[in-house]
Formats: C-alpha cells, sequence, structure tokens
C-alpha cells in the first residue's frame, strides 16, 4: 500500500532536466532539443526547473532542488558528472537520453548509477510517458491520450510507430515506457510498477528478449495475477532471434520453451500490434470465458463458415444449442434459420431475432462466448440490430464480440457498438482470433494459479544416488550416460523400467535372455554412441537363445565397422515390452538458453523428428499441469479409446511425468533427457530406452546461486512446513501460503476486531479487496514469503456430523526491499488466539527463512499506538525508533 519505489522514475512529482539549457536554441543534443519541445507542448502538473552540470553552489544549495527523477539529455562526455550531481541532488532517479552508446559505456554509466544509489532508465533509450500526469519525457513524438493502457517496449522504434498507430484508432495509455538494452531499470522492474499502478488496467508489453529469467518470469506473474498482460515478442523464428540479439544484446531463447513460460505466467501472447491492441480491448470488458467454445450468430452462412473454419484452426470448438434451446428459438426465427452447427439467422433477420439468439446462447451452458456476424444485405438494418446487440450486453454473462461486416452501409453500426464498449471488428477470422486470446487467458489463468512443491506425494526419491551416478560420470569428463546409467537414474525417482543387463559376450548375452524370457532387444552399449539406431545398434524381438548368440556377434561387427572409434563395452540385454495396446511416448527435458529446464511431451518412436510431435511446460510440474502438458500434444488423441484400443492409463503417464519434473528440480546438472520410447497401455506405463545428459555445475538462469537456482519458477518451500504445540493444548502447522489458501486467509480477516485490521492494513475495510487477496496468496518464493500458521479444528456440520476443518489463525510475511540486502516484514495473529505464542512463533520462522535467504535486515512500520506489537518487537531483540516520515509509526529493526 506504499508508495512504490520506482515511482520516482515512473509517476515522478517533480523534474530536474539538464539537456545544455531551457530551451532548443541552448540544447546540447538531437535529443534534447526534441525533449525540450515534448515538455513544453504540454504542462506537466509537477514541479519542472533547468539544470546545467557546470551549476555551482553547496551541497545545501543543490538538496533544495528536491526533484523525484533528473532526466539527462547530454553529449556522452559530460553524462557521468551529470549523474554525480543527480545523486547530489538527492534524486531517486535518472533517465539518460543518449542513442548510439556502446554496450561497454553504457555498462560504466549503470556501474555508476548503482553506485550512487539511483534507478537508471538508459542509455538507449526513447524515454516515457505518463499522460495522466502531462508528462512527456521522451523522443517518441507527442504525448498520447490518457488510458488505461500501460505499453512497454524494447524496441523504440516500434514504440513510436505503435503511439503513432494508437492515436489514429482512438486507444489511450497510463504509461509508454521505451526500455533500452540491460539497463538497471528493466522489463522486469516496469512491469513490477505497473502491476501496482492504480492508473493502470492492462500492461502491453513488446520484448525482444530476456537477461534474466527468474526476475522477468517473478515480475510477469505478479502483473498477469493483478491485471492482463500482453505480450507481442519477436524472434518466433531462428533468423528473428538472431536478429533481435544484435539489435539488443538479450538472449532470446527457444519459442515454444518461451510460449510454455507465458502460459505459465498467465499472461497472452499475441503475433502483431494490430492483435495486441485487440486482446487489449476484449480483455478491458473484464468478462472472462471458462472454456474453448464459441457460439456463432450470423445472419450469413459464409461469414460463419468462416468464422467457424478459423475456430477450428487455433483449437476453438463451436458452441451448439441444447436441442431443447435450439427448439425453443427456432419457433420465434425465419423459416430458414438454422440452428445445427452456426445459429444462422438467415438473411431475414431482424434485430429481435438477434436479441432472442444472443439471449438464448447466453443462458445456454454450453457455449462460453459469443461472436455476432451482421453482412450487409439489401433492405438489412445494421444499426438496429447494431442497438438489439448494444442492448443485450447489460444482461450479459459471457464475452461478446461482433463482426459487421462491409464498410459505407455499416459505419453507424460499427460507431454504435464501439460506443456501447462492445469489441468490433472488420472480419470473422479477426473476432474468432480475439475470442482466442480470451479464452487463452483464462486457460492460462489457471496455469497461473498452480504452486507444485519440489516433490511429489509419491515414495521419496533415492536424490543422493542420482547425484553419484553423475558425479561418477562427470569424473570420467564424460556428458552422455550410457543406457544402463540412465536406467539407474531412472530407477532413481521410481520411473518404471524395462530390466536390462549388460553382457559382454555373446554366449552370456544367450544366458541373460535366456533367464529374462524370450523374445528380447539387444542394444549397443557405448558411452560414445548417443543414438543407437543411427549406427543399427539394436536388434529386437529376437526369439531363441541361438539367435541372441548371432545377434549379438553381428551386432558387434556392424558397430565396430561404422563407428571404429567408439568405445564399446558390451550389448545390453532386456526382455520386449511387448502389448497389443501399447502407445510410444516421449518425455524429455530441454535445456533452453534463457529459461533453463523445460519438460516435453509428445509421440516417441523411431520417427519422433519426422512426426514432430512435442508440447513443452516449464518445471515444477503438479498433476493438473502434468494433465495439462498431456492434453496439448497431438497424439494425446491416441491414448483414449482408439482403433479398438482400450484408453491408456494416463495418470500412470501423469506420474511419469512428476517424476521427471523431481529430477529435473533436484538435478541441476541434467542437461538434456529423451525417455522414448515410453510404453504406455491400460495396465501403466514402462521405459525402454533412455538417453541423458549431463553438464558440469548449475546452470543458474539470472546468474543466481544456491538451491534451484536453475529454475526460473520456484517450487513450494515444503521443507519450510513446522508443526507447533498451543500453550493452551493442541497444536498447529506453520507453512508457506499458496493460492488454496484465499478463502482461509480472507476468513481471518473477516474475524479480526475492527482495532486489530487497522493496525494490520491501516485501513478500516472489513474483507479484502480480490485483487488484493490473489496478490497476498500468489507469491513468488524468491523475493517474497507468507508463514501461515494452520489450526485443525473439530466441528459439527448443520446435518450432525463431526468433521475436521482448517483455519488460518497467523500470517507473517516479508517482501524485499529493491536494495536486495534488507526486507520489510508484517504480522498478524487471530484475536481469538493471541498470547499463547503465536506471534513470537511465526515472527522467529519468518526471520529464520530471511536470514537463509541471506538478508541482512528485517524492518517493520508498527503504528505508535499498537502497544502489544511493540511489546512482542523488543521482546525478540528488535530496536524501536521514531519513523522520520510519520509520527503516527514506529520504525522497528532487527539485524539477521
Amino acid at each position: 500500500m506504499d508508495t512504490h519505489y520506482l515511482a520516482p522514475l515512473f509517476a515522478p512529482r517533480s523534474l530536474v532536466v539538464m539537456a545544455g539549457g531551457s530551451d532548443a536554441e541552448h540544447a546540447a543534443t538531437p535529443q534534447a532539443i526534441t525533449l525540450l519541445e515534448a515538455l513544453k507542448a504540454q504542462r506537466f502538473q509537477g514541479s519542472l526547473q533547468f539544470l546545467h552540470t557546470q551549476t555551482s553552489g553547496t551541497l545545501a544549495d543543490l538538496m533544495e532542488i528536491q526533484a523525484d527523477l533528473a532526466l539527462i539529455a547530454l553529449p556522452p562526455a559530460e553524462v557521468p558528472a551529470a549523474l554525480e550531481l543527480t545523486a547530489r541532488m538527492a534524486c531517486k532517479a535518472a533517465m539518460v537520453l543518449c542513442t548510439g552508446i556502446t554496450a561497454e559505456q553504457a555498462s560504466v554509466w549503470h556501474k555508476q548509477a548503482r553506485r550512487e544509489g539511483l534507478y537508471l532508465l538508459g542509455p538507449n533509450t526513447l524515454g516515457l510517458q505518463r499522460p495522466a500526469l502531462g508528462l512527456n519525457a521522451s523522443v517518441l513524438g507527442p504525448l498520447a491520450q490518457a488510458g488505461p493502457l500501460a505499453l512497454v517496449s524494447q524496441s523504440g522504434s516500434l514504440t513510436a510507430a505503435m503511439l503513432d498507430w494508437a492515436a489514429r484508432n482512438a486507444v489511450a495509455f497510463s504509461s509508454v515506457v521505451s526500455l533500452s538494452p540491460r539497463s538497471p531499470v528493466g522489463l522486469a522492474e516496469a512491469l513490477d510498477f505497473l502491476a501496482n499502478d492504480p492508473h493502470t488496467q492492462s500492461i502491453l508489453v513488446h520484448m525482444e528478449g530476456i537477461d534474466d529469467a527468474r526476475r522477468f518470469m517473478s515480475a510477469l506473474r505478479s502483473a498477469a495475477n493483478a491485471k492482463p498482460v500482453i505480450v507481442l515478442k519477436a524472434g518466433r523464428r531462428a533468423a528473428g532471434r538472431a536478429a533481435a540479439l544484435t539489435h539488443t544484446g538479450h538472449l532470446v531463447g527457444n519459442d515454444d520453451a518461451f510460449d510454455a513460460a507465458l502460459r505459465r505466467a498467465g499472461a497472452v501472447r499475441v503475433k502483431s500490434f494490430d492483435e495486441m491492441f485487440s486482446a487489449a480491448k476484449c480483455l478491458a470488458t473484464r468478462l472472462r470465458p471458462r472454456g474453448k467454445r464459441l457460439g456463432i450468430v450470423t445472419n450469413g452462412g459464409g461469414p460463419g463458415v468462416l468464422a467457424a473454419d478459423w475456430a477450428h484452426e487455433i483449437d476453438l470448438t463451436l458452441g451448439q444449442l441444447s436441442p431443447d434451446m435450439a427448439a425453443a428459438l427456432q419457433s420465434v426465427l425465419p423459416p430458414l434459420a438454422s440452428l445445427s452447427e452456426l445459429i444462422d439467422l438467415s438473411e431475414d433477420a431482424s434485430p429481435a431475432q438477434y436479441r432472442a439468439a444472443i439471449d438464448a446462447a447466453n443462458r445456454d451452458p454450453a457455449i462460453d462466448g459469443l461472436l455476432v456476424i451482421h453482412s450487409p444485405k439489401p433492405g438489412a438494418d445494421a444499426e438496429g440490430c447494431a442497438q438489439a446487440v448494444a442492448d443485450c450486453k447489460a444482461n450479459l454473462s459471457k464475452p461478446l464480440l461482433t463482426c459487421w461486416m462491409g464498410d459505407e452501409t455499416v459505419g453507424p453500426a460499427r460507431r454504435l457498438l464501439n460506443d456501447a464498449n462492445i469489441p468490433t471488428f472488420r472480419t470473422p477470422e479477426s473476432a474468432v482470433g480475439a475470442f482466442g486470446n480470451l479464452s487463452t487467458f483464462y486457460q492460462n489463468q489457471t496455469l497461473l494459479q498452480q504452486t507444485p512443491p519440489p516433490l511429489s506425494a509419491l515414495a521419496q526419491p533415492d536424490i543422493e544416488g542420482a547425484r553419484l551416478v553423475i558425479e561418477g560420470v562427470l569424473a570420467e569428463r564424460r556428458k552422455t550416460l550410457t543406457e544402463m546409467e540412465s536406467k539407474t537414474l531412472l530407477s532413481a525417482f521410481h520411473i518404471p523400467i524395462t530390466e536390462t543387463i549388460v553382457a559382454r559376450s555373446a554366449h552370456e548375452a544367450m544366458m541373460i535372455a535366456t533367464q529374462l524370457g524370450f523374445p528380447v532387444a539387444l542394444k549397443i552399449d557405448s558411452p560414445d554412441i548417443s543414438h543407437k539406431s543411427d549406427v543399427q545398434g539394436v536388434v529386437l524381438n529376437i526369439d531363441n537363445g541361438a539367435a541372441v548368440r548371432d545377434a549379438y556377434q553381428a551386432l558387434i561387427e556392424r558397430v565396430k565397422r561404422l563407428r571404429p572409434d567408439a568405445r564399446i563395452q558390451g550389448v545390453t540385454v532386456q526382455q520386449m515390452a511387448r502389448t497389443r495396446s501399447g502407445r510410444e511416448i516421449c518425455i524429455g527435458v530441454v535445456t533452453d538458453d534463457v529459461l533453463g529446464p523445460v519438460v516435453t511431451f509428445g509421440a516417441g518412436g523411431t520417427m519422433i523428428e519426422l512426426i514432430d510431435d512435442r508440447a513443452m511446460e516449464l518445471p515444477p510440474l503438479n498433476q493438473y499441469l502434468a494433465h495439462r502438458l498431456i492434453e496439448r500434444s497431438r497424439v494425446a488423441s491416441t491414448l483414449a479409446e482408439w482403433r479398438g484400443l482400450p484408453p491408456a492409463d494416463l495418470s500412470a503417464l501423469e506420474r511419469v511425468l512428476l517424476r521427471v519434473s523431481e529430477m529435473v528440480c533436484e538435478l541441476p546438472q541434467l542437461r538434456e533427457l529423451d525417455i522414448n520410447p515410453i510404453i504406455i497401455d491400460e495396465q501403466g506405463a514402462v521405459a525402454v530406452d533412455a538417453r541423458i545428459v549431463v553438464g558440469t555445475g548449475p546452470q543458474a538462469v539470472g546468474g543466481r546461486s544456491g538451491a534451484y537456482s536453475h529454475l526460473p519458477i520456484l517450487p513450494y518451500p515444503a521443507r519450510l512446513e513446522q508443526v507447533w504445540p498451543l500453550r493452551g493444548g493442541g497444536e498447529y502447522t506453520i507453512r508457506p501460503i499458496h493460492t488454496e489458501d484465499a478463502q482461509m486467509l480472507q476468513a481471518l480477516v473477516q474475524s479480526l476486531s475492527p482495532e486489530s485490521r487497522y493496525f494490520r492494513f491501516v485501513s478500516h475495510m472489513s474483507e479484502l479487496p480480490a485483487s488484493m487477496l490473489a496478490k497476498l496468496t500468489l507469491i513468488d518464493y524468491d523475493r517474497e514469503m507468507a508463514l501461515v500458521a494452520v489450526y485443525k479444528e473439530r466441528i459439527e456440520t448443520p446435518e450432525g456430523e463431526m468433521v475436521d476443518r482448517e483455519r488460518i489463525i497467523g500470517v507473517s510475511r516479508y517482501i524485499t526491499n529493491p536494495d536486495q540486502t534488507s526486507c520489510e516484514f508484517s504480522l498478524v495473529v487471530s484475536d481469538a488466539f493471541s498470547g499463547q505464542g503465536l506471534g513470537s512463533r511465526l515472527m522467529e520462522s519468518i526471520m529464520g527463512v530471511a536470514r537463509e535467504r541471506g538478508l541482512s535486515e528485517i524492518v517493520g512500520l508498527v503504528l505508535t499506538n499498537n502497544d502489544g506489537m511493540l511489546r512482542l518487537m523488543r521482546s525478540l531483540g528488535f530496536s524501536v525508533k521514531p519513523c522520520a516520515d510519520d509520527p503516527d509509526f514506529r520504525v522497528v529493526t532487527h539485524p539477521l
């Protein structure tokens, strides 16, 4: 609820401008000329001062300037002096409007800004706009209109083009930010500010790459949890990725992996900035579909079919009226109307019939959203039909989109729909695509709410044994594990495998095969051969001992001829995984340059590259995420009843995915994994072959170190769970908060006395707003932590049955400060459980987590009249001092 730490940069109340002078005639650079003209084109609501770097005066004189933000548009040689002057004035933020600055020179300025304690945007930025403040601190052109959209872009030229497009299409902005490559204030920081900005309802992001995956995902998840985030990313193909790296210096990474990251963050990805603004317009309606079933109401079959085709193309389904609803509607429609697939009202449709069709579709649970199409016909009342649609809006519980086709004859109708704030499009395809974005947003928001543990509730894996295998491989200066080593690793995580034994001679292979039972498969065992089929190193379905002996000899000779340089350790013998109903699946792990490890799923077998069926998800997974990952693959359609085969055991497949997720989380050396094939049928899943590649050390995302430093999304820290006794009897559990605690947290807040609520929130609110509740329960464990005390009690239901119920009776929380060395805490305890040592235990626990995180100090603000909290703080060794900014508060601090 406090002012955001980046408010001096993105929402300044006072500016100081260093541009060589106060007018264009004395401007030092072309950027300064444009900046000064932009500042004078409208009145900035705060104070505005001009300063020269050669200004004389004492430090006290400089301190009197008291500006939030310094705008520096000077020649490069004068920038260091300007930054020093900015720090002496106690400015908190600076923006350097210089272009063409090398990465080396920019790095020097960035280090200076960090030393001076400045939040720096630039150089190589085109600036920022804050229309509601009348602030145009940019060289992007005229100030945009004030509105609810925020635009953040890593390309200055594209930002200017977007603003020009938006001006012609009546799109208005709360903020416009042009970012620069590797600026200390980058995309993650901008998202963090906009997530908390009350003037911003939706965030549009154009990006070309990521510097710090962990920080980016943390900020994006936080922002997308608060408001819609729509992302337009460059570099979707290899050539574009290379160009983006050259242009911005940002790493771009695999596009499929980036899609997986956006899904997991709850954001929506679009392919053009036209589509970006359309998505923003639709999301601004606040109505969200709960599925992918789009009902299409049209007065022409042709446009309706085009819409249906495109819906199928982007994986939507047609929402159809139930037979009862269709029969009731048919009675009021023209004779030629058809309701079999589309809701085709025919050319004779009247405004009243449009209204009846929309009402029926809105009431039918088989439809998640509505697209209303009108094509111009002689005598048709385009404007009247549009008015009928607008009249229906107030009673709708589902998203409504429209497409009034044509131009001259439908102009007034389009304006009417726009005035009613109903998204309207010129083509059926663009309207369907907009609904696809709405549907994607809802689905991705569901993924965002998933908070999986690092380990599943299944049997504990042998993590130490797996690490010993990897250490042995690396000690031999190898990276690729043999099949036996790979299967040992899988077994350590309880992934079912076919029994495999290495034979060193033909006679030994024959004896092993006889013991295992025929038929068997033979595979070459060599640390130098990754893909056995490439050297004809696999023989299948051998059904007797003599054939095993002969196959062994032939296999060894063939591989020696094709790969004379390969070290051959023998031949593995394994029983064939024969099943008539088995399907071949591939589960794997790839390591993205930016996002780290990604779990993959798709069709398996020897033609895996040709089939190219690969769905991706960022670890860690839970059962819901594993199920959705399977659903996104093309092979998923064969796992149900298929061509006379019984349905496969999906729960077994999900368990394998959870186990692979465990491997990814607990083995940071893991670089690549291919379990191909996994045979899955109605009885379960078994891994037949596996290839694993490891690296010499953890590949930390964002340069971090420590546990899970290789993951962009931290797992749920289940290791922090503790059970403690209550002084009055009974016990409670302290554990990290997760999204499913939202209702229990709300119940705690509602149960507090008005005084306790005011002490915690400095507000008289009786319950938490939905946005605040979401923010308090969906947290990033990397930069904040909330521990809840959960008490289990027995209550009697209205039916007289005794049941156990959990309730939250206390919460302690810290959020890391921008300096990354200290944190601010909060604490609340249920009035019914005060005086039982709960507050002390929660504070000691949260301090322990902060200490483990590497923070050096914990700080809090306590109301002066909150005697109980102040006594608790003193008993825990906190120092208590007056707050310089507000006498109503005391500042309490404790070194960690």
